[in-house]
């Protein structure tokens, strides 16, 4: 039985970057995303890619596409929240498109934690510091979701603590390193 469903997020306008969109941005030979969706596709039954521009050049990665339903790049919840609205599986696992190195065993330590705890979400922590969009969810928080859209919330913080949540501690962080500007981009090239 499918079970979780992997949510690449590249739906923003990355201002940091200089604009444009980060995902497509080239990293060691291939777009950013290439390298989430490597590192994230084994772990899970099936893979969505979030995006709100470029829709054709994410198709070609092989994977649907979805976009926000929320307008005006509303940030990594509303990906969440199309995510969760196009997801099959009882459980989506999201990671954003600009973490090329993320952990092989997200998914394994995500669950197990969620299980344990039988939380609503788990959200990976590295050096005692959360890291929001890495994070398992069951399908049924969508309502909760929406319901906290709807009223205007926009910070994902804010959204996890109404939920039953369990943070799971990871213990590399140049696993969770995200590429955020042109000069992280450059530093990062060299393997």
């Amino acid at each position: 039985m499918n079970q979780v469903t992997g949510l690449i997020l590249a739906g923003g306008l990355a201002r940091r970057m200089g604009g444009g969109d980060k995902g497509l941005r080239q990293f060691r030979g291939k777009p950013l995303v290439a390298h989430a969706i490597e590192r994230l596709a084994p772990q899970v039954d099936a893979l969505l890619i979030n995006a709100n521009q470029n829709h054709d050049a994410y198709a070609a990665l092989g994977y649907p596409v979805i976009k926000d339903a929320i307008g005006g790049f509303a940030g990594p919840l509303a990906g969440l929240h199309a995510g969760l609205s196009h997801c099959s599986t009882p459980l989506l696992v999201t990671a954003p498109c600009d973490s090329p190195f993320l952990p092989l065993d997200l998914v394994a330590m995500l669950h197990a934690a969620l299980v344990t705890a039988d939380a609503q979400l788990a959200v990976a922590q590295c050096a005692g510091r959360a890291q929001p969009v890495f994070a398992l969810c069951r399908r049924e928080v969508l309502d909760h979701l929406s319901a906290f859209m709807t009223g205007g919330g926009r910070k994902i913080d804010a959204w996890y603590a109404a939920l039953q949540v369990v943070v799971v501690p990871f213990p590399d962080a140049a696993a969770f390193a995200n590429i955020n500007t042109p000069e992280e981009l450059e530093r990062l090239e060299a393997p």
